[in-house]
């Protein structure tokens, strides 16, 4: 029995506002005493079993009353308790629904687990024909009950599941089932347990309309039934339905092998955002209806669940952005709508304020459609008629009048109407329809064409004509289905007016080009419906699309490549240049999320660069970074994601000794030197230190699944080309070595060449003591004392030079900025020289400190000239530049006109001659 303390209401309290209280404390003297004492307790964790308990004990005559009679009188008592603390403010809008939430959740665990021994008792247990399992069923609650967040007047939507297809094993005496009869019987018994009207009420209204099929498909389904069902006539509406559901009952395997068939379905692998429409259309069909019954009874126009600025558009609101992102984001599988709210805020899908003023909205229309049904226990959603009812409800909401009330309502109608559309309005509307045969694909049409491309401002009408029509050509675009072409048509049509724009606001490139660069893309992803659909319901984003493939081909190229990255230009979230941390934290929870998932986890990494190296493209051409600093960004992520490697590819080795390596990475080159750009590959070695018997085997599969996963490619493209030449003895040297191999290698049988790699080499990820380890043999090897050996260096490292420059001869008349002599590649071999020549007096010399910061240090200390040392500093700095700018055009080879480079040159050649006396 519930021993509390009771706390007896006021003869002022609000709860006698309600009839139903009224009636049914009316009914029983007892009752008001009850209510007393349950209304001392929080609801949201009462314990319903002990309250069950002394329900039952109150038969007549000291009998127990059976289950459907005690669970109907705790339902009565449960609503008339609730209704006293929300309206005397003892009890907020999350105790409510929880409360009410747990309730069901309780009432169908019962009745199922009584009505289960009653079946088994007179047919045997189900059994699974394949598995041989016992079977039980899966109840699962959608809608506010599967969110937790039922109504206290409410229906519960319902689905029943049961696993397999099989026969009962029914002993002697008793008759057998197939398992699809036992359930059926099993769940049209759980119904009228929870929803016949008795003497003692009901408990609760059952509606299984969700169910596969609806009210024309079986009442309960195996799992086999549910995925075929999803896969083959599942439809749009019911992903928005399944968001929500969740297994009341059931064995948790079961549950988790239906939640393997369902999650597919619901949330795609892919940013969906064909969903904005498909929810506006499900939206339209409800307002349509409820415009239908307000006609009918215009005395009824208030309906704050359906109608404009309702309940329902807070939920679609939060559920679009989980049709969208949940694929990729399993935190935004969340089936509360409050908390969805709060993931949105989190993580800047909308903005922390719209979401407080959501959230405020949606309690108070929750609060309101309760005190609605706390009138009459009735499962109504819109305003009374009668005058007295509404001055009772607005009583109940802590107001002065229904005038109040009504201004209330009106304005927090108004706000979410707004924020409902600003996200589903159809962009479309209003324009002008588009024939696509009339404008684009027809051969015969390109005069028209070019007239209006010339119209437009086009600088070659004539031939963006014919590339217009050849694109529409296309087999792939031919194809298309009718939506899907039609949407591609307007794109291209609202692409067409601002090409011109925005050519001549960047003063650069030319209409013919970028329009090639977008149709390109616009074919890469024809046939990716919510790729359109993005374009389409973010018209903005194509707009920054079109800045941005003009700006650089090499980004038109990367896009296509990878148009996930378009969701990067929805909005500006942070600012990528200082969110590394943020970015690593995220990238480690989303790996530990997909553990077990290799494929999953090779494209989480590669989603993650590429989406971080997007977001410093689009600083990059906006001129916010400079080539040193964009490098220095570039180089540091590409940190992350070797230390993540090198993390998560460990795990998958079964034969692993060790929880954490003694493993290390060095990087060599340009991200030793930390000057990596968009597509360099990674110069790495591998080494460790580890006396294990297993340590040399397990190091070699390490390092081999190192780069199997950054090279691999995936859907998601791939993350570095590795390149481990530099190791000892190179090509034919092992894969890895022990820290003691690797400077022995170093002292004895390194050629000048690789110490000259070792310039710019760095630890890079793994083992801090190794990469310490590592950074101090690299010092003793680069301050060895050359002086006895200065001629022998100088010729070494001229011949070098001299292979190099021989296996890259000139191709034409311009200018290679990285091979040719006065170019990049003569910088660094007399930095590297001037190091290994010095750095025994001058340990200064051998900071990884960069190519111009060295020359400087070297003009400091006497070692050149200081007007030459300031002259190569400059000439690469700006044949970096140089080489960048021609490399986002997409050009491979950095070459340029001589004369853009002849003075820079020049400094480059005496200095090179300088320093090795030629």
């Amino acid at each position: 029995m519930l021993q509390v303390s009771p706390l007896q209401a006021s003869p002022q309290s609000l709860a006698q506002t309600s009839r139903y209280y009224q009636r049914w404390l009316g009914a029983d003297p007892a009752r008001a005493g009850r209510v007393d004492t349950l209304a001392a307790l929080s609801l949201a964790s009462l314990d319903f079993g002990a309250a069950l308990k002394s329900e039952a004990a109150l038969g007549p005559n000291g009998s127990v009353l059976p289950t459907v009679r005690a669970m109907r009188r705790l339902r009565n008592l449960l609503i008339c308790t609730i209704i006293r603390r929300d309206l005397d403010g003892q009890a907020d809008l999350d105790e409510v629904v929880t409360a009410m939430s747990r309730f069901a959740d309780f009432a169908v665990q019962t009745h199922l687990a009584e009505l289960m021994a009653e079946m088994t008792a007179l047919h045997g247990e189900p059994v699974g024909a394949d598995s041989g399992r016992p079977q039980q069923m899966m109840v699962l609650a959608m809608g506010k009950h599967g969110g937790g967040e039922l109504n206290v007047s409410s229906d519960i939507d319902l689905i029943f599941v049961y696993p397999e297809d099989g026969d009962t094993n029914a002993g002697p005496g008793r008759k057998s089932l197939s398992n699809h009869e036992f359930f059926v019987r099993l769940g049209r018994k759980l119904i009228a347990a929870l929803s016949e009207v008795t003497e003692d009420g009901f408990t609760f209204r059952v509606d299984m309309a969700l169910r596969p099929n609806g009210k024309s498909g079986p009442l309960v389904a195996s799992l086999n039934m549910v995925e075929d069902y999803l896969i083959v006539q599942g439809r749009e509406w019911e992903r928005y339905a399944w968001v929500k559901a969740r297994a009341v009952t059931g064995d948790p395997a079961d549950i988790a092998a239906l939640d393997a068939i369902v999650r597919p379905f619901v949330f795609r692998r892919y940013l969906d955002f064909g969903v904005i429409d498909a929810i506006r259309t499900m939206h339209a069909q409800i307002r349509a209806e409820v415009n239908r019954q307000e006609r009918l009874h215009p005395e009824r126009n208030q309906n704050v669940k359906l109608g404009r600025g309702g309940i329902r558009e807070i939920e679609f609101l939060a559920q679009v952005f989980q049709l969208i992102r949940g694929g990729r984001d399993p935190a935004l599988r969340e089936r509360s709508t409050r908390k969805t709210l709060r993931l949105l805020a989190e993580r800047e899908l909308l903005a922390g304020d719209t979401v407080e003023q959501l959230l405020e909205a949606y309690s108070f229309l929750r609060n309101l459609e309760h005190r609605l049904q706390y009138l009459e226990d009735a499962q109504t959603h819109t305003m009374p008629v009668a005058p007295e009812d509404k001055h009772t409800v607005a009583r109940m909401m802590g107001m002065a009048d229904e005038a109040e009330l009504l201004a209330r309502l009106d304005a927090w109608r108004v706000f979410v109407a707004a924020q409902f559309d600003a996200i589903f309005a159809d962009k479309a509307a209003g324009a002008e329809p588009v024939d696509p045969d009339a404008l684009l694909t027809d051969p015969d049409n390109r005069d028209t064409i070019a007239d209006r491309l010339a119209s437009l401002g086009f600088d070659d009408p004539q031939a963006a004509a014919n590339r217009l029509v050849a694109t529409w050509q296309a087999p792939r675009l031919q194809t298309l289905p009718e939506a899907s072409r039609q949407r591609l048509v307007a794109l291209v049509n609202t692409a067409l007016t601002q090409i011109p724009v925005v050519v001549a606001d960047a003063g650069l490139g030319s209409h013919a080009a970028l329009l090639g660069r977008l149709l390109d893309f616009f074919e890469a992803i024809a046939r990716r419906s919510a790729y359109l659909s993005l374009l389409t319901e973010y018209p903005h984003t194509l707009e920054r699309v079109l800045r941005m493939i003009n700006a650089s081909g090499w980004a038109a190229t990367f896009l296509t490549q990878h148009p996930i990255l378009l969701d990067e230009l929805l909005d500006d979230r942070g600012n990528a240049a200082e969110d590394l941390p943020a970015l690593a934290a995220s990238l480690a929870a989303q790996l530990d999320a997909a553990a077990g998932d290799t494929e999953r986890q090779l494209d989480i990494l590669r989603e993650a660069h590429h989406a971080q190296m997007f977001r410093l493209l689009a600083l990059d051409l906006a001129g916010e970074l400079s080539v040193e600093r964009l490098a220095d960004h570039l180089s540091a992520l590409a940190d992350l994601i070797v230390c993540e490697v090198v993390r998560r590819a460990w795990r998958t080795i079964a034969s692993r000794h060790r929880e954490v390596p003694r493993f290390a990475v060095a990087a060599y080159g340009k991200l030793g030197g930390k000057e990596l750009g968009y597509v360099s590959d990674l110069d790495v070695i591998f080494l460790f230190d580890d006396d294990d018997d297993m340590a040399a085997s397990n190091y070699a599969k390490l390092a081999q699944r190192f780069i199997t996963w950054m090279t691999t490619h995936t859907p998601a493209g791939i993350l570095f080309d590795i390149d481990t030449a530099l190791r000892p003895d190179g090509a034919s040297g092992m894969l890895v070595s022990s820290v003691t191999a690797f400077e022995r290698y170093q002292q004895t049988s390194a050629w000048i060449w690789e110490h000259q790699a070792l310039t710019r080499a760095r630890f890079c990820a793994g083992d801090a003591a190794i990469g310490a380890r590592f950074e101090a043999i690299r010092e003793q090897v680069l301050r060895q004392d050359r002086s006895n050996r200065e001629a022998e260096l100088r010729g070494e490292v001229v011949k070098m030079r001299q292979r190099m420059r021989d296996a890259h001869p000139p191709r034409d008349e311009r200018f290679d900025l990285k091979h040719d002599e006065g170019g990049m590649i003569d910088i660094e071999f007399i930095v590297q020289y001037l190091v290994l020549r010095h750095a025994c007096a001058y340990p200064q010399l051998t900071a990884n400190a960069g190519n111009i910061a060295l020359l400087k240090v070297c003009a400091q200390l006497g070692l050149i000239d200081a007007g030459l040392a300031d002259g190569a500093a400059a000439a690469y700095r700006a044949m970096r530049k140089l080489q960048h700018q021609v490399r986002l055009q997409g050009q491979e080879n950095a070459r340029v006109e001589r004369s853009l480079v002849a003075k820079h040159a020049d400094v480059v050649v005496r200095l090179w001659r300088d320093c090795f006396h030629l």
